[in-house]
C-alpha cells in the first residue's frame, strides 16, 4: 500500500475545489472519506452556502459523470430511475436510463419529493443497481448521491425517513464563511469559478486508491474502542433510538479512509473521536427535537464518555 498516493490524492482534490470553495478544507476531506468509503453524503444548510457549487467542483475534479436531479413533489421514481418505452420504429420496448446512471448524483432538495419518490433511491444507494419493470440493471462505479435539504424551511417538504436517512454515510453542513472568506468569495463569483477548475485525477489513480483501501488496519482495542462509542447510543436515556449495526461499518471504513490520506495504514483513536459526530449523528433518534448540532453534540458527549485507549498504536 504505497501511502503517499493517498496523500497526494487528498492534497490535490483539496488545492482543486478550494479554488471554487473557499475556506471549505475541512469539509472537503470529510467528502473525499465519504467518497473512497463507497458512501453518501447529506449537505444540510441553508440557501446559498455553497453546497451546489462545492459538489459540482468535486466531479469535475474527479473528472466523473455528473447529473444533478432538481426534486420537487411531482418528481416519479421513473423520474430518477429510468423507464421501458415504446419505440414504434424498432416495434420494441427500450429502456432510458434515468440521472441516476452516473458516477455522481446531486439530489438537490431531496425532502421536497414524496417519500414514494425519496425510496427509489434506496435501492440505488445501498446495493448500486435499480430495478425497473422487474430487471434489474448495475449502476456505473464509482456511484455517490450527494444530496442537499435545507433545514429551515419546512412548508412544501417531506422529512427523510430513519431508513433513507441511514443510507446516508455522512450528514454535514458548510456553515457561515469568515469575514475574509466572505470577502475571496465574492471576488472569485464574479465569473463562473468553476470554468477555472478541471480534472487533477485519472481513472488509473481512483482504481489503485479503492483496490488498496481496506490494507488499513486496526488493532483489537481500538475496535473495542469503535464498538463501545456505538454501543454507548443504545445506552442513553436521552436516546430513543441508537446507531444501527450499518452504522457501526459506515465509522470504520470511514476510519480506514481518513487514515489512509492522512499517511496511516492503522487506525487511531484520535480517528474515531473525529469521525463518529460526522458518521453517526443522523443516525440517532434523540428524545424531543434535535437538529444536526444537537445530534452532534449528544455524539461527541457519548464519545467523551468511553475510555480511550493508550497504548502505543504504532508498536
Amino acid at each position: 500500500m504505497e501511502l503517499e498516493k493517498y496523500v497526494a490524492f487528498k492534497n490535490k482534490v483539496i488545492a482543486n475545489v478550494s479554488r471554487v470553495i473557499v475556506g471549505k478544507d475541512r469539509e472537503i476531506e470529510l467528502l473525499i472519506v465519504a467518497f473512497l468509503s463507497g458512501g453518501h453524503m447529506l449537505l444540510e444548510d441553508v440557501p446559498g452556502m455553497g453546497k451546489t457549487m462545492l459538489i459540482k467542483a468535486f466531479a469535475k475534479t474527479l473528472d466523473l459523470q455528473f447529473k444533478r436531479i432538481q426534486f420537487t413533489p411531482d418528481l416519479l421514481p421513473s423520474d430518477i430511475t429510468g423507464l421501458n418505452f415504446y419505440n414504434q420504429k424498432s416495434g420494441d420496448f427500450q429502456f432510458r436510463e434515468g440521472p441516476l446512471f452516473a458516477n455522481i448524483v446531486l439530489a438537490d432538495e431531496i425532502n421536497r419529493a414524496t417519500p414514494r419518490t425519496q425510496s427509489a433511491l434506496l435501492e440505488a444507494m445501498e446495493e448500486k443497481q435499480i430495478t425497473v419493470d422487474g430487471e434489474t440493471r448495475k449502476l456505473q462505479l464509482p456511484f455517490m448521491v450527494l444530496a442537499t435539504q435545507n433545514p429551515v424551511e419546512s412548508f412544501g417538504t417531506f422529512p427523510l425517513p430513519e431508513a433513507q436517512l441511514d443510507r446516508f454515510f455522512m450528514r454535514i453542513d458548510l456553515g457561515y464563511p469568515t469575514k475574509e472568506e466572505e470577502k475571496a468569495i465574492i471576488k472569485m463569483n464574479i465569473g463562473n469559478p468553476l470554468e477555472a477548475i478541471g480534472a487533477v485525477v485519472d481513472n488509473q489513480e481512483l482504481e489503485y486508491i479503492f483496490a488498496n483501501l481496506s490494507a488499513v488496519s486496526i488493532r483489537p482495542d481500538v475496535m473495542d474502542y469503535l464498538v463501545d462509542i456505538v454501543g454507548e447510543t443504545r445506552n442513553k436515556d436521552s436516546i430513543q433510538l441508537g446507531v444501527s449495526p450499518r452504522g457501526a461499518i459506515a465509522l470504520y471504513k470511514a476510519c480506514q479512509a481518513y487514515a489512509a490520506i492522512n499517511g496511516r495504514d492503522y487506525i487511531l483513536p484520535e480517528d474515531i473521536k473525529y469521525l463518529a459526530p460526522q458518521v453517526l449523528n443522523h443516525r440517532i433518534i434523540a428524545r424531543g427535537a434535535a437538529n444536526l448540532d444537537k445530534s452532534r453534540e449528544l455524539i461527541e458527549g457519548m464519545v467523551a464518555s468511553v475510555e480511550v485507549p493508550l497504548e502505543n498504536m504504532q508498536a
